[in-house]
């Protein structure tokens, strides 16, 4: 989005493609993960703290933080006002 390839609102045009996971794919269970390719960054989900997830780290992966990810969605609430905001917290 920084480089003006997406908007927040479009999905990514190709070859990019969104990260999916479940609704409960939440930080505290999955991790993003990226690492450069040939000038461009491959990514994944993983789940933390298993086989994979240490594997991937081992060979240069990188993990992305929840607040570089949310700088591309200036609409998305702060850690916690989700929760306030529907009750839940």
């Amino acid at each position: 989005m920084a480089a003006g390839v997406s908007s927040a609102g479009d999905p990514p045009p190709r070859p990019w493609l969104k990260v999916r996971g479940t609704d409960d794919a939440t930080t505290l269970w999955f991790a993003v993960l990226r690492r450069k390719e040939k000038g461009i960054f491959i990514g994944s989900l993983v789940l933390r703290h298993g086989d994979h997830h240490a594997l991937l780290l081992s060979k240069g992966w990188e993990e992305v933080s929840v607040e570089e990810i949310r700088a591309g969605y200036p609409d998305a609430p702060a850690d916690g006002e989700a929760d306030a905001a529907s009750g839940s917290g």
